[in-house]
């Protein structure tokens, strides 16, 4: 038999043998004729008297022996035990610990099992939460029950596997508190199916007095079909058994000596709803009504389902029990994720230690601390550093760090096929952001009388460094949810910057199937922990994560106005394309922009058309006479940067300017994101355009009326290196040097103004905006162009003809091609 099995003593009624006195009283009565009659009929009287009472006695005893006989053969059949000391043995609890001079014995958990579940159910649980518990657990089954697994099991004489459990659940309430009131502060019943997360079930009983009388669960009342079966009164509930069910030790005390009176007024079939009404009349305390129940003991209505696929859910991350986990193997899976769980809060910490130790170094005048992971051997002294979307400022144009816009789908640079499905990568590290940035919104939740529930990204922007942080700017929409005082629930669209950053790598080495280095994440972070707290002051709280308020803001004002500055030099027919797209974004939604066009000469050889686009512009501002639209003329050759300082002198200092070329097309959030990526003084704007293939190979031999906000890798691609796009305010055109009004023709002017705004100290946003694309036009390069402006011609007009897979395409279709190009000379 195991040693830590225990089978506990009857509980119920004992008989105790006792010898039967009987006492005679004879009196001497008078001497006569009559007396030995009178002595015969009292004889008689005594005997039956007698007999009557002996009758009773056996047929009682009888009547015991056949309904109940384990009560007279259980002290046959179970060993006697030293009741207590073994108890503790089992438990592994020490007589001399309890609440007031122990941290670990805050609650005990009893799980109701049965022989079945002992080997599988019972030892999952053992083997993960229940070792784990700031207190013990105990595992109560059947009498009969027998396992050779080293589980803390105790068998409830009188008490079989038979379903409902009404029987072995008040048993075991009576069992906890004959043998375990005095050293515990909270007794938790449980199921076998059950994943506790010990570390939130301590934070939440510590929070909550024990010396009043509680009983909280998740508190129900019946299915449907049930109300009014349960006898339950319009005021009463029960704490549904499922997820669990907790009890303060007073109210333990006051229920366990009427259990057998409430297992003698059962009056539904239905165990939790039976021990949710003893501890009513009883102890005179409901289960808890409380909303928040139902995510702190979590039950999932999926049924064997449950918890069986993705566990990266909001539930499982806020849950204090989590039921059921009816395939002991998922037990041992959910364990695992939550340790994963652990692992990153202590990184968390990790962090915010490090940057308390940086902040405290810094107020000290001492350098900043060099701190080292020597277990991981990474250098990470840069987990010091402070939230800032500015830790990386680059110094050359190959350092710049392009965002990744992100919205239903995503619209990746670097991602052979330029727009696709958000992976499930992605998506994760999306998904894992924002649930803790959630988890901070609503830390101090409850103070404010109000919660702030997350329902979509909008859109945003994603970028990472190899060695710093991944950085996310999310657009997203929250419900701000009132609920003290006036009661309130408004949808909110906020803005939130934030920064993860990177942790140290670690590295396991296998050879020959067996692990020679293993390096423990857990255990590298407790050193590195150590190492801070040492380091640094006690109880120091002046470092936190700046988290934008989600609190209803009033209506916003006027945007920006924007100032499109636009260079053009003929094309007529593509200029009446762009003022139709300007027209339809711009003019009939009223939005707050200034047109500036600074036309030039036509190149030698076509038409001059300055009066039909001064007439189109003119006729334009007729229609709608609230938008001012200015045309320059400029009697010289063109140059780009002389179009654009022109058209910047008409601008305040304090103007928003936009860049733009005449074979653009934009949307209305084009604006939106110019007017929020643009920041005077701060940081300029580089949106990074979709530049579509020659139709020819793309779009069926169509070179008009097609769909121009395609964007996928077979339409175009993404041009990261053209820089002549671009929003900023006139004060820091400026400020950076202004444009190089000397470079004539097509190029090299923005490359110019990209490399002075790099050396300055403006920051650079730089990502794909999907709302902008460059419409295919065939580039016609003029040999009279500086060598480089020559180069940079010819290079964007190569790479403008298709996609690699088109034009492999066209060569196979057209094998002629390679043909021509074997025999050319």
């Amino acid at each position: 038999m195991n040693p830590y099995q225990y089978r506990a003593p009857p509980v119920g009624i004992e008989l105790v043998p006792r010898p039967l006195k009987m006492r005679l009283t004879v009196r001497p009565l008078g001497v006569g004729s009559g007396s030995h009659a009178r002595q015969g009929a009292l004889g008689q009287l005594l005997g039956v008297s007698l007999g009557v009472v002996l009758g009773v006695i056996l047929t009682s005893l009888m009547k015991h022996l056949i309904l109940k006989p384990h009560l007279c053969l259980s002290r046959r059949t179970i060993p006697v035990y030293d009741d207590m000391n073994d108890v503790f043995r089992i438990v592994g609890l020490d007589k001399s610990k309890n609440v007031h001079n122990s941290a670990k014995n805050l609650v005990f958990v009893g799980v109701m099992t049965a022989n079945k579940y002992l080997d599988n159910r019972a030892k999952a649980v053992y083997e993960t939460w229940g070792k784990q518990l700031p207190g013990k657990i105990a595992f109560f089954s059947s009498e009969t029950s027998t396992t050779d697994e080293d589980i803390p099991l105790i068998r409830l004489s009188g008490v079989d596997d038979s379903y409902p459990p009404q029987k072995k659940s008040f048993m075991m309430l009576k069992y906890m508190a004959d043998h375990f009131a005095d050293h515990f502060e909270y007794f938790m019943r449980s199921d076998d199916d059950v994943y506790v997360r010990p570390d939130r079930l301590e934070l939440f009983l510590r929070s909550v007095n024990s010396t009043h009388p509680q009983f909280i669960g998740q508190a129900g009342k019946g299915t449907q079909d049930e109300i009014g079966l349960l006898a339950l009164k319009t005021d009463e509930n029960f704490c549904m058994g499922g997820p669990g069910v907790i009890m303060s030790r007073a109210t333990l005390r006051q229920v366990a000596p009427h259990v057998r009176d409430c297992l003698k007024n059962l009056r539904s079939t239905h165990e939790d709803v039976e021990v949710g009404r003893c501890v009513r009349k009883y102890a005179n305390v409901p289960c808890t009504w409380s909303y928040e129940m139902q995510s702190i003991l979590y039950h999932n209505s999926s049924g064997t389902e449950a918890f069986t696929g993705p566990l990266k859910q909001r539930e499982v991350h806020r849950a204090i029990t989590l039921h059921p986990v009816k395939n002991h193997t998922h037990m041992y899976r959910l364990h695992s994720y939550v340790q994963g769980l652990g692992i990153r809060a202590a990184e968390g910490e990790v962090v915010r230690l490090s940057r308390e130790l940086a902040l405290t170094s810094q107020e000290a005048g001492l350098p900043a601390p060099r701190l080292d992971l020597p277990a991981a051997g990474t250098f990470v002294s840069h987990l010091g550093m402070d939230v800032s979307l500015q830790k990386w400022n680059a110094g050359l144009e190959e350092e710049v760090l392009p965002w990744d816009f992100v919205s239903r789908a995503a619209f990746q640079l670097g991602a052979a096929n330029p727009r696709h499905k958000i992976t499930s990568g992605y998506n994760e590290g999306l998904t894992d952001v924002i649930r803790d940035f959630m988890d901070i919104i609503n830390r101090v939740s409850k103070e404010r009388g109000r919660v702030i529930d997350f329902k979509e990204v909008l859109y945003g922007y994603i970028r990472w460094h190899p060695s710093l942080a991944m950085e996310y700017i999310l657009d997203m929409l929250l419900l701000y949810k009132k609920y003290r005082g006036k009661k309130m629930t408004v949808p909110v669209r906020r803005h939130a910057y934030m920064q993860v950053p990177l942790g140290p790598l670690y590295v396991r080495e296998l050879e020959q199937d067996r692990l020679l280095e293993s390096v423990s994440p857990t255990s590298a972070i407790q050193e590195f922990v150590e190492v801070v707290v040492k380091s640094s002051l006690n109880d120091l709280q002046k470092l936190s994560y700046k988290v934008p308020s989600a609190e209803p803001s009033p209506p916003s004002l006027k945007p920006k106005k924007i100032y499109f500055i636009l260079p053009l030099a003929g094309r007529l027919k593509t200029f009446q394309r762009f003022m139709d797209n300007f027209k339809s974004v711009c003019l009939e939604r009223e939005e707050n922009v200034v047109l500036v066009v600074v036309s030039f000469q036509p190149p030698l050889g076509e038409e001059d058309t300055r009066d039909h686009m001064e007439a189109l512009v003119s006729s334009l501002h007729l229609d709608f006479p609230k938008t001012d639209m200015t045309v320059l003329q400029a009697n010289t050759s063109f140059s780009r940067a002389m179009a654009l300082e022109l058209g910047a002198n008409l601008c305040k200092e304090s103007d928003l300017m936009l860049f733009i070329d005449v074979d653009m097309t934009f949307t209305a959030a084009t604006l939106d994101r110019v007017r929020l990526h643009t920041r005077e003084r701060l940081q300029i704007y580089y949106p990074i355009v979709f530049s579509e293939f020659d139709p020819q190979f793309t779009r069926e031999g169509k070179t008009e009326g097609y769909d121009h906000s395609l964007i996928n890798e077979e339409v175009g691609y993404w041009r990261a290196f053209g820089f002549g796009i671009v929003s900023m305010y006139k004060s820091d055109l400026k400020a950076v040097g202004g444009l190089d009004t000397s470079i004539l023709g097509w190029g090299g002017e923005d490359v110019d103004l990209y490399e002075k705004v790099l050396k300055s100290d403006m920051q650079i946003f730089r990502a794909a905006d999907p709302g902008l694309t460059h419409v295919f036009h065939r580039v016609a390069c003029d040999h009279k162009l500086d060598a480089s402006q020559y180069q940079m011609c010819q290079g964007t007009r190569y790479s403008t003809y298709g996609a690699a897979q088109a034009l492999v395409r066209t060569l196979l279709k057209n094998p002629d091609i390679l043909a021509y190009k074997r025999s050319s000379p």
